[in-house]
């Protein structure tokens, strides 16, 4: 679990991202899920982008993603989100707080 500090931290480390993946009319299914884990996995904090022709909206989607991939939830602002893991392999860089 996430204190503000940290929340606060990740979320001045996510405005510099682009989103990685897009949620569109298909919504989340597995596959989507198996690539934001192998996402999660490489670079820990990853931001999401909601399209217009989604049925859900970015909080729902985040709170969704989160409870399938083990992820933390960062923040939610407008059609996008961004939600943090930290990985499990040796070879990534680490975001320290």
């Amino acid at each position: 679990m996430l204190n503000s500090g940290q929340r606060a931290r990740l979320r001045s480390l996510a405005q510099s991202l682009n989103p990685i993946f897009h949620v569109g009319k298909n919504g989340i299914n597995a596959n989507f899920v198996k690539d934001i884990d192998t996402a999660l996995e490489i670079h820990e904090l990853i931001k999401i982008a909601v399209l217009k022709n989604s049925d859900q909206n970015a909080k729902e989607c985040m709170a969704l993603l989160c409870e399938q991939t083990g992820a933390e939830p960062v923040t939610a602002i407008g059609s996008k989100f961004v939600i943090y893991r930290r990985s499990t392999r040796s070879d990534v860089e680490h975001i320290e707080f």
